[in-house]
């Protein structure tokens, strides 16, 4: 019972850590304070998509969870790719 209680506060908190992430990302990419081509952009990407695939697990809802999965693929694939980049 207070394992489900804790869960009910934790998950919510880890949902919003990921969406703040994901707004922040896009905000500063906007605004052209960090660049697609930052790996900066992407740990937030990433970040937004661990937290809102954790929230969206927690309730069942599995389009969010696929989007959310895809989404962080896509932002862990462009960290790759910028890391091979820079290093070659």
């Amino acid at each position: 019972m207070i394992l489900l209680l804790i869960a009910d506060i934790v998950y919510p908190i880890i949902g919003w850590v990921g969406t703040i992430a994901y707004l922040l990302g896009y905000f500063l990419l906007t605004t052209n304070k960090l660049k697609s081509n930052q790996v900066s952009y992407h740990v937030l990407n990433i970040i937004g998509s661990i937290g809102l695939t954790a929230n969206a697990v927690y309730y069942t809802d599995l389009p969010n969870i696929v989007v959310n999965l895809v989404w962080g693929i896509i932002a862990l694939v462009a960290i790759i790719m910028l890391l091979r980049k820079h290093s070659g």
